[in-house]
């Protein structure tokens, strides 16, 4: 790693352990590429213990098919099945995201990886959730932070919960109804607003990710696929529903 990578490396680790949020201007060239941003990642991971192995769940997803995808595994401690409750945590400026998670039902090689595409890959599914992203930062003004920086802070992830897993089949994502509500303000209601228009479209390039270094995928392994919302704020002590007609649902207290 280089110099800025382990400065920007203990920074972030010293943010989690102190709960406390970074200012991102120092480290505004501290990246210049995607892959020290992985590895920045991989290291903070490494140091707070989160993973034995190949993490069991991830974050994958872009805002557009001409975007480049990021990934990001996550914190077993705040991945919690619905109904969730996150009060022993601690979150900044948290938002929410409207997902479907999705769950490999068989091990994929790195191999296996290399050869999927965007039109088979489905067929590595066996099941499927609702899920609630709670997202948060370790950076204090999210919306000027580089994306870079925001890929190495955990693609600025805070924790998940998870509704009930169904088998998969494949779904009419042009008229999926997503509902979320929370607290007291009105139920946000969209339809077929998946960034990637169907969630199973990002597998082949977050196999491959996964898969960079020569390992082997596990069956079993869970990522969420996008935010059907965008982000939507919340608030401390907030009780969050989302809901996936057909589907699902997740609730949640913040």
């Amino acid at each position: 790693m280089t110099p800025d990578q382990k400065a920007l490396t203990e920074a972030l680790i010293a943010a989690r352990q102190a709960n406390h949020t970074l200012d991102a201007t120092p480290w505004t060239d501290a990246l210049p590429d995607a892959t020290q941003a992985y590895e920045v990642q991989d290291a903070v991971a490494a140091a707070l213990g989160w993973f034995d192995g190949i993490p069991k769940t991830w974050k994958s997803g872009g805002g557009s098919r001409s975007a480049t995808l990021t990934h990001a595994p996550l914190p077993p401690h705040g991945v919690r099945q619905s109904p969730a409750n996150f009060s022993d945590l601690t979150f900044h400026t948290p938002g929410i995201e409207a997902e479907i998670a999705l769950r490999l039902g068989q091990d994929v090689t790195p191999a296996q990886a290399a050869a999927l595409d965007h039109d088979n890959s489905a067929a590595l599914i066996d099941a499927m959730a609702v899920s609630v992203e709670i997202v948060d930062a370790r950076w204090q003004d999210l919306a000027t932070t580089p994306a870079l920086l925001r890929l190495a802070d955990s693609q600025v992830h805070g924790a998940l919960a998870l509704g009930d897993w169904q088998p998969y089949a494949a779904v009419d994502c042009a008229s999926q109804r997503c509902e979320t509500k929370i607290g007291e303000a009105e139920t946000v209601v969209r339809e077929g607003t998946h960034p990637l228009a169907d969630p199973t479209w990002l597998l082949p390039i977050w196999l491959r990710h996964l898969t960079r270094h020569g390992q082997t995928v596990p069956a079993g392994t869970v990522v969420t696929t996008g935010s059907w919302v965008g982000v939507l704020p919340c608030r401390r002590g907030d009780q969050v529903k989302a809901e996936f007609p057909g589907i699902g649902a997740v609730r949640l207290s913040v």
